[in-house]
């Protein structure tokens, strides 16, 4: 490969850091607003199962061949108990050993997918989203330099398969289909993307297509060119 072209990629990846550590988010405009004190229905739902229910995701993105940005991420083991078979973010539950929900998203990733977090660049921490059971998930957004220096080593008794997918196409209206969802009088989007890799054919969706779509909007600073219209529920506050 070219050195000065190696540089360029270095440079980009160092640009989108400096951009991503000085991210500051801003509150979602799905977010119910609410008086001090003031609870609801949705909120006893979410807050009885809530208290011991914590997790984090690592967003690894790097750049592809083409320059692209690119994300990893896996396919779960058909045998799971839960979301088995469903693509996935690298991460999963805090452990009372964590320090936080950085030391959770890198642990978890190192032990799916054997990455070793010290080829990773931790740059940012977005708000938490809620799922419907009062699962908190936390995305950790980290930065791959050296793609090459990361060889995968799946647990395969968590891990069918891994991937990775451009970025961007979370913005994009291809391959991609909606399905309208109503909970406790809030309708709602899910959306799926469509995605080959290596001749198999992935569906990401629901929490992890929801993720994507913002880590997206906030990396390429723009928008989704459809409406995202995400449950209010995701950007609950416990």
């Amino acid at each position: 490969m070219d050195s000065n072209n190696t540089g360029d990629r270095s440079g980009r990846l160092e640009t989108l850091a400096q951009q991503l550590r000085v991210y500051e988010e801003k509150p979602d405009e799905n977010e119910i607003p609410r008086s001090e004190g003031e609870t609801t229905s949705q909120d006893s739902n979410l807050n009885a199962v809530s208290s011991t229910k914590r997790a984090a995701v690592l967003v690894c993105i790097f750049e592809g061949n083409d320059g692209d940005l690119r994300v990893i991420l896996t396919k779960r083991s058909s045998t799971l108990s839960s979301h088995s078979g469903d693509v996935a973010l690298p991460g999963g539950k805090r452990e009372e050993t964590d320090a936080d929900d950085v030391e959770t998203a890198l642990r978890e990733a190192k032990e799916e997918i054997g990455l070793d977090p010290s080829l990773v660049n931790v740059v940012t921490v977005l708000q938490p989203f809620v799922t419907k059971i009062g699962m908190t998930v936390v995305p950790v957004i980290g930065i791959l330099s050296e793609r090459k220096a990361f060889i995968p080593v799946l647990s395969t008794d968590e891990v069918e398969a891994m991937f990775d997918a451009p970025l961007e196409m979370f913005l994009k209206d291809e391959n991609r289909r909606e399905v309208e969802k109503e909970w406790m009088g809030d309708k709602y989007l899910l959306h799926f993307f469509d995605y080959e890799a290596e001749g198999k054919e992935y569906m990401i969706w629901a929490l992890t297509a929801g993720i994507l779509i913002k880590v997206a909007s906030v990396v390429y600073q723009r928008l989704p060119a459809f409406s995202d219209r995400r449950p209010k529920f995701w950007t609950r506050s416990l």
